[in-house]
């Protein structure tokens, strides 16, 4: 088992959506959050409150998920970044689940 977390932007909603049923994980959860980035790489206490910016609105998404659909999810975000530079590129990433109650 791997827990499977996905980045996007909000306006991906769909797409991530669609690339999760392409890779058939069925069960997935999404929580809405905001995305912070800084042009310069500062130490984070010293530049706490960045440059006043709202900030991106993006998701974060996350499954409990087989191995295999892990793998084809990422495979299928690392297709749609590659045909689509939309300067917001949709991040995934895959850990092991060393154990569960499940």
């Amino acid at each position: 088992m791997k827990l499977l977390i996905i980045t996007s932007i909000s306006e991906d909603l769909r797409t991530v959506s669609n690339i999760l049923e392409q890779a058939e994980v069925a069960v997935f959860s999404v929580s809405e959050t905001i995305g912070h980035k800084t042009e310069h790489h500062n130490f984070l206490p010293d530049n706490w409150f960045g440059k006043n910016e709202d900030g991106t609105n993006a998701l974060f998404f996350f499954s409990f998920t087989e191995d295999a659909k892990a793998v084809k999810t990422i495979e299928l975000v690392k297709q749609y970044n590659a045909e689509n530079n939309t300067g917001f590129p949709i991040r995934a990433f895959m850990s092991p689940v060393e154990l569960s109650s499940y």
